[in-house]
């Protein structure tokens, strides 16, 4: 009971950190308009910020593969996350374009830490046939910190507090959340599986605390804090923790080698990262519907209402998309998540030009604006929670999970980076937009027109091509998924030494480590007459 009470605690503090990863994303986007009259910035440039902070984070998400192999992940989840609230607060501290794309950059880092954590986290935490309603209440929950992030931001934007710009304000109320957050994460939240061998004694030993929820006992204790240390043979622990520290750290980075060589191998996982490719452009293009709807003219609390409502359909979408993948692929195995996927990213297409390029660009026209936002969010989010996070839970080994998420946050993030610049550049430079021309309180029309017509370009075409990709996932995912549960083709690691700080060792791994250690012993009696 304790044990289940430890990981409820868990869970809720993991959705917490989803709620203000998703709260952190959002706020700069739903500040566009304030920064780039703070800074004199075009929509380019604006793009830019975003593009630099996906960029890094793509860059930097393999690292979340390689420490969650080697540490404790809810240590990997906390840090992280306390490492975006500060450069959180260093954007909000920002006094030049060049220091806010500094301290975004930095961003990326701790976001590309925290977030495949969280993901490999829940995929440990469900089992198969609940994983998409799971990753559908994580994006429930994210979509949740989106809307807070954004509407808050949104609102306070144009205010001011204590003499401070209210976008300001907003970004150093997140960075204190995010602090918080992480810090609870790092202290309370257990790890599903037994926490992984550790590199340099690792950021959090196994307390006290964690071993009563795991119930362990003696012999599942590491074999060198098990073994009795009389005073006398202080020496020959020093001496092996040594020789673990160097050995640790290669068998750390041999260790993350073959695993990163073994899910680039996996068909699946190659497939879905070309779907996400160009799948994520559309998303990442949206960062500009804020500042579209208040070009429009809706203002600051319209403009948040409405992304408030579409943040709300994604959410709902998000969940209901998980379930439905749960019960098409109990009805049709190997197919039925894929089948979700695909109505999901079409339906991107008409929504998208509706929107954009339909709809009358009027703040009278309020109540269809809602209604097709939140219409689109329900259709348009289904594709993380009933496919891609399942299907990479499911295509590689359990101890692998972590670095595949990673991996796929590289590989897509890297080119939707580009989504971003890719609109304002359009809008500048094909469809007509004048920065110099926007009115600070008030609508824009021709600007707006300008806008929606790049973010159109940038969002149905990539919807079309996602959905084409995803069929090849016919030809590959019940191969590879059975493959991943006979562990087929993937070398299991050979810690040899490197198991000595391990929770759970094997037969013939403890004697590989008696051997060391019989041969240590040896040399250190032999030395005794001459220490002494």
């Amino acid at each position: 009971m304790k044990i289940l009470q430890g990981l409820t605690v868990s869970l809720v503090l993991i959705n917490l950190a989803a709620i203000l990863e998703k709260a952190d994303e959002s706020l700069l986007p739903a500040v566009y308009k304030e920064v780039g009259q703070a800074f004199n910035a075009s929509p380019s440039e604006l793009g830019t910020l975003t593009f630099i902070r996906a960029l890094v984070q793509a860059i930097s998400s393999p690292l979340a593969g390689i420490l969650a192999m080697r540490y404790y992940r809810p240590s990997v989840i906390g840090i992280g996350t306390l490492f975006w609230g500060l450069s959180t607060a260093a954007v909000a501290a920002s006094q030049t374009f060049v220091h806010c794309a500094l301290s975004r950059a930095i961003n990326g880092i701790g976001l590309a830490i925290v977030i495949p954590a969280l993901q490999s986290y829940i995929a440990d935490s469900y089992l198969e046939g609940t994983r998409g309603v799971a990753f559908g209440w994580l994006n429930l929950v994210g979509s949740v910190g989106g809307i807070g992030g954004n509407m808050l931001a949104t609102i306070m934007a144009g205010n001011t507090y204590g003499g401070i710009s209210g976008w300001r304000v907003a970004f150093l109320l997140m960075a204190v959340c995010s602090s918080l957050i992480g810090w609870l994460v790092h202290t309370l939240v257990l790890d599903p599986k037994k926490p992984p061998s550790k590199v340099f004694n690792s950021v959090r030993s196994i307390s006290g605390r964690d071993r009563h929820h795991y119930g362990e006992t003696s012999e599942d204790v590491p074999l060198v804090e098990s073994l009795s240390r009389p005073s006398s043979s202080d020496s020959l622990f020093r001496m092996l923790e040594e020789e673990t520290m160097v050995k640790n750290l290669h068998g750390a980075w041999r260790d993350a080698w073959v695993a990163v060589r073994s899910v680039l191998k996996v068909r699946s996982f190659q497939i879905i990262v070309l779907q996400g490719i160009v799948g994520s452009l559309p998303w990442t293009a949206m960062v500009f519907f804020t500042m579209w709807l208040e070009l429009i003219g809706f203002g600051h609390k319209g403009a948040a209402s409405l992304m408030g409502i579409f943040s709300g359909g994604c959410a709902i979408g998000a969940l209901f998309g998980g379930w439905m993948g749960d019960i098409a692929e109990k009805k049709y195995p190997g197919s039925g998540r894929i089948m979700c996927a695909q109505f999901s990213s079409f339906s991107g297409i008409p929504f998208s030009c509706i929107l954009l390029l339909v709809l009358p660009q009027d703040p009278q026209y309020y109540v269809l604006f809602a209604i097709t936002f939140l219409l689109m969010g329900l259709c348009v989010s289904w594709c993380q929670a009933c496919a891609n996070n399942p299907i990479f839970a499911d295509v590689v080994p359990e101890q692998n999970r972590t670095m595949i998420y990673a991996f796929d946050r590289a590989l897509e993030g890297s080119f939707a980076a580009m989504a971003a610049p890719i609109v304002g550049l359009l809008a500048e430079n094909v469809f007509g937009y004048r920065a110099h021309h926007v009115i600070a309180d008030s609508g824009s029309p021709i600007e707006a027109q300008a806008l929606s017509r790049g973010l159109c370009t940038v969002m149905a075409i990539p919807f079309g091509l996602c959905c084409f990709c995803y069929t090849f996932l016919y030809g590959t995912y019940q191969r590879d998924k059975d493959e991943a549960r006979g562990h087929i083709q993937y070398p299991k690691f050979d810690s040899s030494v490197d198991d000595l700080t391990s929770i759970k060792m094997t037969e013939n791994t403890g004697r590989q480590i008696h051997s060391v250690l019989r041969s240590c012993l040896v040399d250190w009696t032999s030395a005794l007459p001459t220490l002494r």
